[in-house]
Order: structure tokens, then C-alpha cells, then sequence
């Protein structure tokens, strides 16, 4: 049984008590209430993972409110997802991220010098629906809605070692297996597994040569499921954190927590054996060019590290090695697991990785300058009733279906 602990606190389910977990929340909640941010894009609540996790959130008692990001192409979309969570009974706002009225704010905001439009995609619906969320939060989780075995123990993990006043955790990151152990039996999770957890373990390698010791690298390799979408925060702490804007969220959201928050107060929770829904290679590789370049981006940033062409052929080489060695470390495992493993389709997944590398480090050296969105505070700075305002504008649109 694992116990290991390294530079972030890691919470291991080891022999958990559901029924204690849940009273604690319950008994916390009084003075911390929850909420939760469901990103989504219309196409979820034709699919059978989301109707699991209403299910699920149904009995998630501690929860005050569910912010769903919603993006729909037009307003019977956005109609038909209002009508679809009515079948979730916890008190919700769907914000209709990429509607007219959210849109009219932007546009203002944009006229007073802080352009959020220019942004696309999940990080800025997620940027909107975590500042609504603060406005009567004092905890916050996130998490995507694509999970095809949500579990109720799933909020309540990510939850209590930052609501239980013993811990006072500012951050919670989700960690798990991506295994399909019913239908398929394979390994899932390349990006992290083939990608960037021997990334950083290249990078490591690479700085120690040219004498870097950053310490950036080796929190990012404290964390055993980096690229997980699950997580919970402080409702503080979630308008401090400037927000990435493409693949890079994860990366850069875990970044921006470093720098506002002290490690002690930040943990990895164990949730087990998850599925998601699969990327085409074509979504994956933008995936890890956009990573890569926010790897790079925050080394710099924070440590000052300069990245040459030089640097870039030796982590390109030495990613290759250490990636190869994995794939033979992850056909034992599957081996031992009874799982099918195709060990030349994951040696042909590192090569278009390692072209992903070239590639998207060249482009790095020629414009290292990637913008994110601004943290909440600023934001509020240029217009202090921004979440509110936000917040109404949701209401709006949902009174456009009643009428």
C-alpha cells in the first residue's frame, strides 16, 4: 500500500470513511460554504457521463451552488441545457458564457482598457464562472463534465482538506489512474503519461547541465496527475490566479498557485480510477504543444531560465530516452494488470510528441510572449461590480426563457 509523501502533501485513500467525510463537510459548510464550476460545451448533455454526474451532485447536500460555464452556439442550445439541469436539484446558474448579455459586459470591460474577448474556450469560461462562484463562496471546485465514472466521494475528497479547519488547505488537486478496467482494459492518459511527466523529468535533466536548479520543476513533479481538470480552492485564492487561456490551463493554473500560495497549503487528494472521453492525436498534440509552451513560459517567468536552441536539441534527446524507458515500465505494469498495452502505438506516440517538441520549441524561441487572462482582482479593479453584473446577466437570460 502506498504512503509516500514528497513535496506536496498527498492524501491517499487508504481506508476512508464516507459517511465521517460527508458529516464533516456538512458541519463546515456553516461557516465555508461550496461551490461548484461545471465547464461544458452543449454537446455534454447529449452524452450519458453528465447525467451520471447530476445524479451524483443530487446527493452532494454540502454543495450551496453549482455555476455551470456553459458554451452554446445559439439561444435554443442554451435553452435546451437550462432545460436539461432542471433535473439537478441543487440551487444552480447556467451562464451562458458566450451569449449577448455576458458578451455586452466584455465589449464594456474591453472599452475600459482590460480585454477579456480576445480569449477563446474553457479557460475564459472558466475565468467567468469562478468569479460569479466567489461573489458567496468560500471554497470553490472545479471539475470537467465528461467523467464517465463520476462518483459522489468525488466532490467530498477534493473538498475536506480544504474545509476541515485542522488541515486549512488552499488548494486540492484530484490524482487517479485513466484505466478502463470493464470494456477495453488499456491504459489511457498518454499526454501525461508519454509526454509530460517524461518532460519534465527531461527538463530536470537538462536545467541541472546548464546549472539551473529550479525549484518550479520539482513541484510539478510532486503532482502525480498534473494535467487532472479536478480540483478545489479557496474562493481567495481563485481571484488571485491569472488564468491560461488554451491546453496549457493545468500547467499554468498550477503556476499560478505556487505563486500565491505556500506549499504546505497545497495537496494532491488520490480519487481512484477515472475515465474521460478520448482525444483524437490531433487534439493531443495541440494539447502538448500548448503545455510545452507553458512549461517554458513559466520557467522563465519564474526562475529566469533563458531557453536557447541548444537547450531545446538536448531536451529533445533526452525526453526520447526517458520517454522510451516508460513505455517499457508501462508494458510490465499492464502486463501484471492484464491489460491490453500496444507498445508500438505508444513508441509511435512519443515520436509525434517528440516532433511536437521541435516544432512548438522553435515557435517558443521565435515569440516566447503568451498572454493569459488577468487575475480577478485586476479585473475588479477596472470594474469593481464585474461579478455582479455578470451574475445578473445570467439571470437575464434565463428570464428571456420565461417569458
Amino acid at each position: 500500500m502506498d504512503f509516500s509523501q514528497e513535496l506536496i502533501t498527498t492524501l491517499h485513500d487508504l481506508s476512508l470513511n464516507r459517511d465521517e467525510l460527508e458529516k464533516s463537510l456538512m458541519e463546515n459548510i456553516i461557516e465555508r460554504p461550496v461551490s461548484l464550476v461545471l465547464p461544458m460545451l452543449y454537446k455534454e448533455i447529449e452524452k450519458p457521463a453528465l447525467s451520471n454526474i447530476v445524479d451524483c451532485l443530487n446527493k452532494a447536500k454540502y454543495i450551496k451552488k453549482v455555476v455551470i460555464a456553459l458554451y452554446a452556439k445559439n439561444f435554443e442550445k442554451y435553452q435546451n441545457v437550462v432545460q436539461y439541469f432542471k433535473r439537478l436539484n441543487l440551487p444552480k446558474i447556467i451562464v451562458w458564457c458566450n451569449g449577448p448579455n455576458v458578451w455586452e459586459i466584455l465589449l464594456d470591460l474591453k472599452d475600459k482598457g482590460m480585454d477579456i474577448t480576445s480569449f477563446t474556450g474553457k479557460g475564459r469560461d472558466v475565468w467567468i464562472a469562478l468569479g460569479i462562484a466567489s461573489l458567496d463562496s468560500y471554497a470553490i471546485i472545479l471539475h470537467d463534465a465528461d467523467i464517465v465514472n463520476y462518483q459522489p466521494d468525488i466532490p467530498m475528497k477534493l473538498l475536506f482538506p480544504i474545509l476541515e479547519p485542522k488541515l486549512d488547505f488552499f488548494f486540492s488537486k484530484g490524482f487517479y489512474a485513466r484505466i478502463d478496467t470493464l470494456n477495453e482494459r488499456v491504459m489511457y492518459g498518454r499526454v501525461f503519461r508519454l509526454f509530460l511527466r517524461p518532460l519534465i523529468e527531461s527538463f530536470a535533466e537538462v536545467v541541472s547541465i546548464h546549472r539551473y536548479q529550479l525549484s518550479l520543476i520539482r513541484y510539478f513533479r510532486s503532482f502525480r496527475y498534473a494535467l487532472s481538470g479536478e480540483m478545489a480552492m479557496t474562493s481567495n485564492l481563485a481571484l488571485n490566479v491569472r488564468i491560461q487561456g488554451d491546453w496549457g490551463l493545468e500547467i499554468g493554473l498550477l503556476s499560478e498557485v505556487l505563486r500565491n500560495v505556500a506549499i504546505k497549503r497545497i495537496c494532491q487528494v488520490d480519487l481512484g480510477i477515472y475515465q474521460h472521453k478520448h482525444h483524437e492525436s490531433n487534439i493531443l498534440e495541440k494539447m502538448s504543444g500548448d503545455i510545452l509552451n507553458t512549461l517554458l513560459r513559466v520557467s522563465t517567468e519564474e526562475h529566469g531560465l533563458q531557453i536557447s536552441k541548444t537547450m531545446l536539441r538536448s531536451l529533445l534527446v533526452i525526453y526520447r530516452r526517458i520517454a522510451q524507458d516508460k513505455i517499457k515500465q508501462y508494458y510490465a505494469d499492464a502486463m501484471f494488470n492484464a491489460l491490453k498495452y500496444d507498445r508500438n502505438l505508444e513508441d509511435s506516440m512519443v515520436d509525434n510528441f517528440a516532433e511536437v517538441i521541435r516544432k512548438a520549441g522553435e515557435k517558443y524561441l521565435y515569440d516566447p510572449y503568451r498572454r493569459q487572462i488577468p487575475d480577478w482582482l485586476r479585473a475588479l479593479s477596472v470594474m469593481p461590480k464585474l461579478r455582479e453584473r455578470l451574475k445578473d446577466a445570467t439571470l437575464l437570460d434565463l428570464e428571456k426563457i420565461k417569458m
